[in-house]
């Protein structure tokens, strides 16, 4: 995943990782979804050309890992918008982004996130609480009664600040290690709180959202192995004695060297069979082509083939954002086509392929202008101001380039996502906020230069979806 952490998986290293709109649940299993039927204006008549509107015929969710700083993007939102039902922050609500410090809570890029999700529509998935990974220093320097405050202190706040936003936590996140043993991982948590600190984990997460489902994560789960195993009996203690969980979250992340095991859904059964839900919460699948298709197609079908099954979230959206891109694990590519192993899950999924837009990421009617003004100027550097004015459609995204002279360079820009190019002269603007404008409507961005006031800077053609 797109982050600061790795680690070791079989066949490589990497991270760990619903708009869930229902439509008629075809078994008691989704009825908790039903109330969300209207957000899916489709008959059985006609099949579903989207990945979220197909899985919400089978009364399953289909999400995506989000990055905030890929929000700007006007491909990447109108991809994530069309497309998915779900989101699961990648590293926004990770302990080391949302508490740096003790006691010190960020949630300004976890906000960004939901607010985006729930704006269109979409369920979110919260990831993770509880991990020995992405932890501040803080943390692991603390003795064991401080840390068991610590744990459930965390919990305790970022729940209560999300409570009823997120439809499921990773409550516990990766607890067990790799290998034979089916021991627990030898975390900070595990050294200092013993077996105890995942039952406490949850209990503390249950006292906080009682509406949200609670769910333990790992990778290296997807088939019946020691690890699986060891998370299996811990989950059938729980359910027996009645310590709170509601879900097991089961990461795929799959390539050659760790293919998608033959007993998946089988696996997927046993634990459903134990009374919880199972999600595939962090799918990728590496390779390319029709291998790759019949890969995701397949892991598609088990999920449909266990009632319990509620919901598949694939780790990122294009394939150059990828936390493995050079793998090129995901549905779309660099340019945000749709991939044959697209086609595969909507297929496996009841949909129509090539029904819709085939990789269009908006409105093909959408269109605006951008306008530049100088609002100020002094000496050494002037405000400039573009103004986006959508056309004779609706838009949901804009972008603009802005290219200044050497020795001018942009120091600050307000109201829009910028990116340069290698020179540090070419800027592109995208939209933040304010990317959703009614015919005819208008926003602006903003910007201060220094190192000169002439030429003004040159503000290309905008693009809007």
């Amino acid at each position: 995943m797109i982050g600061k952490r790795t680690r070791t998986r079989a066949g490589g290293a990497g991270p760990a990782r619903g708009r869930l709109r229902a439509a008629l649940g075809v078994t008691t299993t989704a009825l908790l979804t039903v109330t969300a039927l209207a957000a899916l204006p489709r008959t059985a008549a006609h099949a579903a050309d989207t990945l979220g509107g197909a899985a919400a015929e089978k009364g399953r969710y289909f999400g995506a890992a989000v990055a905030a700083n890929h929000l700007g993007e006007a491909q990447y939102a109108a991809t994530l918008d069309r497309e998915f039902s779900s989101v699961t922050p990648e590293n926004e609500m990770k302990w080391d982004a949302v508490e740096p410090s003790r006691g010190t809570f960020l949630f300004s890029r976890a906000d960004q996130i939901v607010d985006h999700a729930r704006n269109k529509g979409m369920k979110v998935r919260g990831h993770t609480l509880v991990w020995h990974s992405q932890l501040p220093s803080w943390v692991s320097g603390l003795g064991a009664s401080e840390l068991r405050s610590a744990m459930n202190n965390h919990i305790t706040q970022v729940m209560t600040h999300y409570k009823g936003q997120i439809h499921s936590w990773d409550v516990v996140n990766e607890a067990f290690q790799d290998g034979d043993s089916g021991a627990r991982r030898n975390s900070p948590f595990q050294q200092k709180l013993g077996n105890g600190f995942i039952e406490e984990a949850f209990r503390t997460a249950r006292a906080t959202d009682p509406d949200a489902k609670l769910c333990y994560n790992d990778y290296n789960t997807d088939g019946v192995n020691a690890k699986s195993n060891a998370v299996y009996a811990m989950v059938k203690d729980f359910t027996s004695r009645g310590v709170p969980i509601d879900c097991v979250g089961f990461q795929s992340h799959f390539n050659p060297n760790s293919p998608v095991p033959s007993d998946y859904r089988a696996n997927l059964q046993r634990f459903a069979d134990l009374g919880v839900d199972v999600q595939i919460t962090e799918l990728d699948i590496e390779g390319s082509g029709q291998a790759q298709a019949t890969n995701y197609g397949n892991v598609t079908k088990a999920c449909l083939a266990v009632t319990r099954c509620t919901g598949i979230t694939v780790w990122g959206i294009p394939d150059k954002y990828s936390w493995r891109s050079s793998g090129t694990p995901l549905l779309f590519d660099d340019n945000y086509t749709k991939k044959p192993a697209y086609d595969a899950v909507l297929s496996a999924l009841g949909g129509a392929p090539g029904s819709g837009d085939p990789g269009d990421p908006g409105d093909p009617d959408a269109a605006c202008t951008a306008t530049y003004t100088t609002a100020e100027q002094w000496s050494g550097g002037y405000n400039g101001k573009v103004t986006i004015t959508a056309g004779g459609s609706p838009i949901t995204a804009w972008s603009v380039d802005v290219t200044t002279t050497a020795p001018q360079k942009v120091v600050s820009v307000w109201n829009g996502s910028p990116t340069w190019d290698g020179g540090g002269n070419v800027m592109t603007v995208r939209s933040s906020w304010n990317g959703s404008l009614a015919a005819g409507a208008s926003t602006s961005f903003g910007f201060t230069v220094n190192g000169g006031t002439a030429p003004p800077p040159r503000v290309g053609a905008c693009t809007a979806s």
